[in-house]
């Protein structure tokens, strides 16, 4: 069936998988821009110390998540490691703070917008049920029917016990 989804995904998907391409294809001319960004979180998570892998390794996961939301092949954990990718790659390649040329500012600024919209559209895409009831949903309802029985089952008691007392005091006087 086509609905929505089927339009959505692979638009949104689309320029991670050309990004991933294209960086796959050059990693050296990324690599000494995200060094900065990618050495502390590489260090953080126990991955390699060297740029070009990191870089390669981001743009892996770019091209694999981006074709597997696009597919809508598990498409809530293609668009969080899609979002987990984005971060790094905004922070690195768009640092339009550090730029005094006006016009490059400016530039670098509607990328760091464009990526901030496409991270928006990922975690969209990552909550999306597809119709289905969300996991945060059925816990709550779980949590609701939970403190609904505890409470029934207080009531239960506490009037067996009201029973038991008037029963008690009935024999005793």
């Amino acid at each position: 069936m086509f609905g929505p989804r089927a339009l959505v995904r692979p638009l949104l998907a689309a320029p991670f998988v050309l990004g991933g391409i294209q960086v796959l294809r050059s990693p050296e001319a990324v690599a000494p821009q995200a060094a900065d960004v990618a050495m502390p979180i590489a260090d953080a998570v126990g991955l390699p110390q060297d740029a070009v892998t990191l870089v390669k390794i981001n743009a892996g996961v770019q091209l694999g998540a981006g074709i597997l939301l696009a597919l809508g092949i598990l498409p809530r954990l293609a668009s969080v490691a899609l979002a987990a990718t984005i971060v790094p790659t905004t922070a690195a390649g768009h640092r339009f703070w550090e730029e005094k040329d006006p016009k490059k500012k400016m530039a670098q600024l509607n990328h760091f917008a464009k990526n901030a919209g496409l991270l928006g559209g990922l975690l969209v895409a990552a909550l999306d049920t597809g119709g289905r009831p969300s996991v945060f949903w059925s816990s709550r309802r779980a949590a609701g029917k939970a403190a609904t029985s505890l409470g029934n089952a207080a009531h239960s008691v506490s009037d067996s016990v009201g029973s038991a007392v008037h029963t008690v005091a009935g024999v005793v006087s």
